[in-house]
């Protein structure tokens, strides 16, 4: 696995804050991969960042994560949707334009 790839997407989620999520095709848009290719970096490397904050374009979280995805979501105040899957994204998706901004500077160094 690219070694620098890695390092991008783990930095991208690091960026969003506390209350906000990122979904995996975003991640994969700012790094240049795809969005299964985010969710197997996130699945191999991502157990120290805030993985939790990473959903599919609806918003909704991992089925076999969402137990442990949703009691994050209570301590940063994420509302989960009516329909127990996730949060509704376009309320609660992190500012792409100040994280791509933020995320240039961050993988600086990898360059």
């Amino acid at each position: 696995m690219d070694e620098v790839l890695v390092e991008k997407v783990l930095r991208a989620v690091e960026l969003v804050p506390s209350g906000r999520v990122i979904s995996y095709g975003d991640i994969a848009a700012l790094v240049g991969t795809g969005p299964r290719h985010v969710g197997t970096i996130l699945r191999l490397y991502g157990a120290n960042v805030t993985w939790w904050r990473v959903v599919n374009a609806s918003g909704d979280a991992p089925k076999h994560k969402r137990q442990t995805v949703f009691e994050h979501w209570r301590e940063e105040g994420i509302p989960i949707k009516p329909n127990g899957l996730g949060c509704r994204i376009a309320e609660q998706r992190v500012d792409l334009e100040e994280i791509a901004r933020a995320h240039t500077t961050a993988v600086a160094d990898l360059r």
